[in-house]
């Protein structure tokens, strides 16, 4: 395999590309006969060579021979396309169940060489320390991996109960480090709309930093609220879902950011603003948000992004632009990558079409780093501490009696509330249910598609226990389905509709350290062991996106037909997304920001 030597800057590298481009001294690299693919002009220029030192672009031009020594590599590249390396411009590393390392080998051959990520789903876990692990581990690969410092650990204060809490000194901390771009997306709306000094601290750090506060507005009120929040200073969102949000957004100055991720599917809803309202394409941003290991490895990363946002009617150049030189200039590194110009970052792709968009060469700094779908480089590993390993802690071994749902005093029946899964999206429904009552207990109903759901403490061994019902997984049997992936605070989800196998699959999670489990008719039917923090596998991403496929078709034997269930699962506890949610504390109604009871009152509307 190839090594990536450490990158100079532009500044350091100036007179070795000076050199370069006047033909005084070889290249490291040229890429001779291909079609320039300018993002910045949107233009296909043919017959163009691209010569490349210490790793940047040092001269694109109609004939590079100039720059070729004795020692030049050359890459033929035969009449195809040269397009900058693909950017995804918000994500979630633990997201894909797979550290660092693994993620970025499982994303390069599918021509992703830069990625903004935000890890926030460890900083409720471990905290600062945690985030620094992330951010420690990103630096060591062969690709850009630009680190969000997380903002709301927990996400709503007073709603949720986290591992570790992210302070606004934390946040101040975190700026100072090399490989920090900006905050995290702002979860906490309400929090900045009221004028809440802690969220505000964190803005002011991170804008005094000259760094880009990242957004998240889950909520459909466009009025004051909006208004409000965007005045605030976040620069982006990725929340929307139609063409109205998108719309709102860039009106407002923000980047609307459209995601394609293993279950959310927002960018046909909103790039009509482009392609139909024929709206300026440059505040308009690409991104996945998030991917699990199995869509990774079976289905691509930011390149199925892109093709999909062509199938929408997108024309190829400006969705090239959108995962590319437009996050790059979001992030003010426009001047560093996103593009096949003099002194940027030398990542691009070879590929023979625009539309369906093979990924058939990939170089980062200058270093072929996969080809035709086979990684080249080493993706070396963080030494992740025992600490880092030992997250799963329940005080106690559950009974089914902790998943008991009691009703009140003399009730026949109950009006449940219940949340309702809606397939594809983040969003849930706030539902109710007539249930019946058995010896003072309500149960699950699979006939009406209820099941229950719990949430487990499991930071602190509390051995608390909060119960509800869910709607829309469409379980039959005895089944369970435990998992230490609950965003955001990763306590334990169990779904199931029997008592005592939700017990048994809430302990598994408990003996191995974390991750997702299936449990059917008394047996562990599937099982992805996650054993950092509870939320990634350092194994390689196919080993995890098998055990991740058999999970799926575990919760298939179990009667769910939704698309990527796991991943509606796993949000069921994100009580930052209307309209209902549970929590370490109850029952969460996010459209009030207030908890609520599980029971309807006689007679209440």
């Amino acid at each position: 395999m190839e090594t990536i030597n450490s990158l100079k800057s532009w500044a350091e590298a100036a007179p070795q590309l000076i050199a370069v481009a006047m033909g005084r001294v070889p290249a490291d690299l040229v890429i001779r006969g291909g079609q320039w693919v300018n993002v910045h002009t949107r233009e296909v220029l043919p017959g163009h060579d691209v010569a490349v030192v210490a790793g940047r672009f040092a001269y694109i031009g109609p004939d590079a021979g100039h720059c070729i020594g004795p020692d030049t590599k050359v890459i033929e590249a035969e009449g195809r396309y040269m397009i900058p390396g693909l950017v995804d411009g918000h994500m979630h590393i633990e997201s894909g169940m797979l550290t660092p390392a693994e993620f970025a080998a499982a994303v390069i051959p599918h021509g992703t060489t830069t990625m903004f990520t935000d890890p926030h789903e460890i900083a409720n876990v471990l905290g600062l320390s945690g985030v620094r692990m992330m951010h420690d581990e990103a630096a060591l690969q062969p690709v850009n991996i630009f680190t969000q410092m997380p903002s709301c650990a927990p996400s709503a204060p007073g709603l949720e109960t986290t591992g570790f809490e992210i302070s606004a000194e934390d946040v101040a901390e975190a700026m100072g480090w090399p490989g920090i771009i900006g905050l995290g997306e702002m979860m906490n709306f309400p929090g900045v709309v009221a004028g809440d000094a802690k969220m505000l601290a964190e803005m002011a750090a991170t804008m005094r930093a000259g760094k880009t506060v990242g957004g998240h507005y889950a909520s459909p009120d466009l009025g004051h609220r909006f208004a409000a929040y965007v005045a605030g200073g976040a620069a982006d969102d990725h929340e929307g879902t139609c063409e109205t949000d998108a719309i709102a957004r860039v009106r407002q100055g923000m980047r609307s950011m459209m995601r394609l991720g293993s279950a959310w599917y927002d960018v046909e809803t909103q790039i009509t603003a482009v392609t139909e309202r024929g709206l300026d394409p440059r505040s308009f941003i690409l991104c996945t948000d998030d991917c699990h290991s199995g869509t990774l490895v079976n289905e691509g990363h930011m390149n199925r992004v892109l093709r999909h946002a062509i199938a929408c009617g997108c024309d190829p150049l400006i969705a090239l632009q959108m995962c590319t030189i437009n996050t790059a200039t979001h992030f003010g590194l426009e001047r560093e990558l996103g593009s096949i110009t003099p002194g940027r970052r030398a990542d691009m792709i070879l590929t023979s079409d625009l539309r369906t968009l093979p990924i058939e060469q990939v170089i980062a700094r200058g270093v072929t780093v996969a080809k035709d779908g086979v990684l080249k480089v080493p993706c070396p590993h963080y030494d992740w501490p025992a600490a880092a390993r030992q997250t799963v802690n329940l005080g106690k071994r559950l009974t089914a009696d902790d998943f008991a749902i009691r009703a009140p005093g003399g009730a026949n029946t109950v009006t449940a509330r219940v949340i309702g899964v809606v397939e594809n999206q983040a969003p849930t429904k706030a539902l109710t249910a007539e249930l019946g009552v058995a010896e003072g207990l309500v149960s699950a109903d699979p006939a009406i598609d209820i099941a229950q759901i719990a949430l487990v403490e499991r930071h602190r061994g509390t051995g608390g226990v909060v119960n509800g019902f869910v709607s829309g997984f469409g379980y039959q049997g005895r089944m369970a389905m435990g998992s230490t992936v609950a965003h955001d605070s990763h306590h334990m989800i169990v779904v199931g509709t029997d008592r005592e196998m939700m017990a048994a699959a809430a302990n598994r999670l408990g003996e191995m350290g974390g991750g997702i489990t299936v449990w059917k008719d008394g047996a562990e039917i599937a099982a992805v062991p996650l054993p950092i923090a509870g939320l990634m596998s350092d194994a390689p991403a196919a080993k995890v996106a098998a055990a991740a496929q058999r999970m799926v078709a575990a919760m298939a034997e179990c009667g769910c037909s939704l698309n990527n269930a796991y991943m509606q699962h796993s949000l069921l506890a994100l009580v930052v997304i209307p309209e209902i949610r549970i929590s370490d504390l109850g029952l969460v109604d996010v459209t009030r920001f207030q908890l609520t009871p599980l029971f309807k009152e006689p007679g209440e509307a």
